[in-house]
This record gives structure tokens, C-alpha cells and sequence, in this order.
């Protein structure tokens, strides 16, 4: 090869193969068989394609070294979450152990699967990249406080880098190089970040214990709007078409509207909500600490039905077609009918379930405060 061509193709590969992943992700939509991320999807709409047969049976289960408060995550053979031991661990799916990586503090943040690649954060502060065959670290950023959020992904608008978002409590939201793991721009906010960041388009939606409703550019790192909800937002909010959905910790439901960033409606019936909203068609379901699972018209915010648990219901719902897979601190684990909120199936697990459950249409997986990951199937 000559030297013009070789200096010609070396500018242009970078391009080209950002070009390909993006082509790559956008044409990968979650499936009935990957469940890459805490809830599901970049807009975190907690909305599974699979299609669950009941009843399930627990199929096999596998001990860690201490409490699970990580949601796991299923794609391409792997079952991947963490623990507060600091380890984060990846399964197959019939419950052997791949690999374990040492975090160095507790993980209770749910981990992403994207590009081959587990993305996972500690609670000192670590985003890592790991290998998801191996468990290799590829590269690891430091924010400057904790981290109990998933990272969630975006593609740029020039079509060349895939970027992981993440918040901090070091009030900010880090967007950084999926491949390289280098920073790329932090926006500041004016207190923790518990949740995950949804997208809207290539706007990143989340809140924070600052009360605010932020909609920020994904591309430039800057801020477009907020919507003042008065008291801190613990968890993520929910995204179809140009509408959020999300509680706070005064109970309080919410549905605004990202154009404007009017509040649409609040529902003031409940709570505290630290449960993500799991949203479908007409239909948004959440928990919440006062041991209830409510259904609310996402139109309207009027109350379609309400299930009492025996426990706070911090786990986040996941809508698979006409059903309703929940978990909570009573230990249960219970699929309702999505129309009524009448129980379906449960199992008592007899320790509090705080990780959110992962579907996909041959496994149910959720871990416990015992330490113990279950995985239910036909």
C-alpha cells in the first residue's frame, strides 16, 4: 500500500467505524431473548417484548458474597449484576459462573451490556468497561462520588461515537467514550444524581435530589430545560413519544411534557416512589415505599388499579405484553394482569427483593438481600 492511500484510509476508519457501530445499535432493538439494561431500553420504558408463560419454577440459584441491591441484565449468554461484596459477577444462563471482577467497593448500580461490553459503577466512584466474554478490564473513569444509577448509552448526532451517560453523586451527569473510556463532557446539577438518564432523541431526561426535572443535550453537554417538582426525585423517569413519566419522594406522580416542560398531571396518591415507572400504550405502573403497585392512565394520571404487597416495592416494575412482573421487601415475586392488577403467580423467596427483575421469554432473574441470584422459568 502507498503512503497517500495508507494516510486516506487512516483518516477515514474512525469515521467509518463509528458510522458502523451506530448502524449496528440503532438496528438492534431489544429482543425477547436480551434484556441489555435495568430497563430495557435507552428510554427506560421498562417494557419487555418477551412474552412470559405461566407458571414459572425456579430453575437453579447461585450465591454471592453478600446482599444484591443490582438489577442483573441478560444478553448474548450472559447474566450479569452485582453485589455489595464489590464483586461483579457474570452467569450463563443455566447459572454457572463465566467470571467475577473485583470492583473494589459495593456495586449496586445496574449494569449495561452494549458493544460486547459490560459497563458497571461502584460506589467509590468507578465507571468500569469490562469484556463480557472475559471479564477483562477494558478501561476505567472516575467520577467524583458514588454511583447507584445505570449508565445508559447514545449514539452522537455526527453518527462517529457511542457515548455512556451516567449521574454521580458528585452532582453531575458524565457522558464518556464507550470505546475509550475518555470523558467527553459533565453537566452540573445542584445535588446528587440517584437515577439512570432516559433518551429523548439525543436529549438525556433524569432527575436528582435537587428536585428538577433536567433535559440536557446529549451532543453538547448543555442544559435545555428543567420542570420543578419541589422534592428530590429518587429514581428514573419513563419515556414514550414527548412525554416523561416519574414519581418523588413526597408521593407525588408525574407526566410532563419534554417539548414544553409543562407538568401534564400529577397523581398524589401514593409514595414514596424510588421505583421506575414501566410504561405501555395507555398504562404506567410503578412502586412505592407505602407497600403498593399502582397502575395509572399515562393520559390522564387517574388510578386504574392498586395492589397492596407485604413490603416496600423499591424493585421497578417490567410490563411483559398483558402482564406485570413485580418484586419487593416482602420477598415475593409476583406477576399481575396488566388490566387489573389481579395476581397472576407468585414465590416467596423469604428475603427482601430490592433488584429489579430481568424477562426475557425463557428466564425471570432477580436477586435477593440474601445474596442469592434466582432464575424462574417453564
Amino acid at each position: 500500500m502507498n503512503l497517500f492511500r495508507y494516510h486516506v484510509i487512516s483518516a477515514w476508519l474512525p469515521g467509518l467505524l463509528g458510522m458502523l457501530i451506530a448502524g449496528i445499535l440503532q438496528a438492534q432493538p431489544v429482543s425477547s431473548s436480551c434484556w441489555p439494561s435495568y430497563r430495557g431500553d435507552p428510554q427506560l420504558t421498562g417494557n419487555s417484548p418477551a412474552r412470559i408463560r405461566l407458571p414459572f419454577r425456579l430453575l437453579w440459584t447461585y450465591k454471592t458474597g453478600d446482599a444484591i441491591k443490582s438489577s442483573p441484565v441478560i444478553c448474548d449468554g450472559h447474566i450479569v449484576v452485582g453485589s455489595t461484596n464489590g464483586k461483579i459477577y457474570a452467569l450463563s444462563t443455566d447459572g454457572k459462573l463465566q467470571w467475577s471482577y473485583q470492583a473494589g467497593s459495593s456495586v449496586e448500580a445496574p449494569p449495561l451490556i452494549l458493544l460486547k461490553t459490560v459497563y458497571a459503577a461502584s460506589m467509590d466512584g468507578f465507571l468500569f468497561a469490562l469484556d463480557a466474554a472475559t471479564g477483562n478490564l477494558k478501561w476505567k473513569y472516575e467520577t467524583g462520588g458514588q454511583m447507584a444509577g445505570s449508565p445508559n448509552w447514545v449514539v452522537g448526532s455526527d453518527r462517529k461515537k457511542v457515548k455512556i451517560l451516567i449521574g454521580s453523586y458528585d452532582f453531575c451527569l458524565h457522558c464518556v467514550d464507550a470505546v475509550t473510556g475518555k470523558g467527553i463532557w459533565k453537566q452540573e446539577t445542584e445535588n446528587y444524581i440517584n437515577g439512570a438518564p432516559a433518551l429523548w432523541g439525543k436529549t438525556a431526561v433524569f432527575g436528582g435530589c435537587d428536585g428538577l426535572l433536567h433535559l440536557t443535550d446529549t451532543d453538547s453537554g448543555k442544559e435545555i430545560r428543567q420542570t420543578d417538582v419541589e422534592t428530590y426525585i429518587p429514581a428514573s423517569a419513563a419515556i414514550s413519544g414527548r412525554k416523561a413519566w416519574f414519581g418523588n419522594y413526597d408521593g407525588e406522580f408525574f407526566c410532563v411534557d419534554l417539548e414544553s416542560g409543562k407538568i401534564l398531571w400529577k397523581n398524589t396518591g401514593g409514595g414514596p416512589f424510588l421505583a421506575s415507572p414501566a410504561i405501555a400504550g395507555s398504562r404506567v405502573v410503578t412502586g412505592a415505599q407505602n407497600k403498593q403497585v399502582y397502575c395509572f392512565d399515562a393520559l390522564t394520571g387517574n388510578l386504574n388499579w392498586k395492589f397492596k404487597t407485604l413490603g416496600k416495592v423499591d424493585a421497578s416494575p417490567v410490563i411483559c405484553g398483558n402482564q406485570v412482573v413485580i418484586a419487593s421487601a416482602d420477598g415475593r415475586i409476583r406477576v399481575l394482569d396488566l388490566a387489573t392488577g389481579a395476581e397472576l403467580w407468585s414465590y416467596e423467596i423469604g428475603s427482601p427483593v430490592y433488584s429489579t427483575p430481568a424477562v426475557t421469554s425463557k428466564l425471570l432473574v432477580a436477586g435477593a438481600d440474601d445474596g442469592t441470584i434466582y432464575a424462574f422459568g417453564l
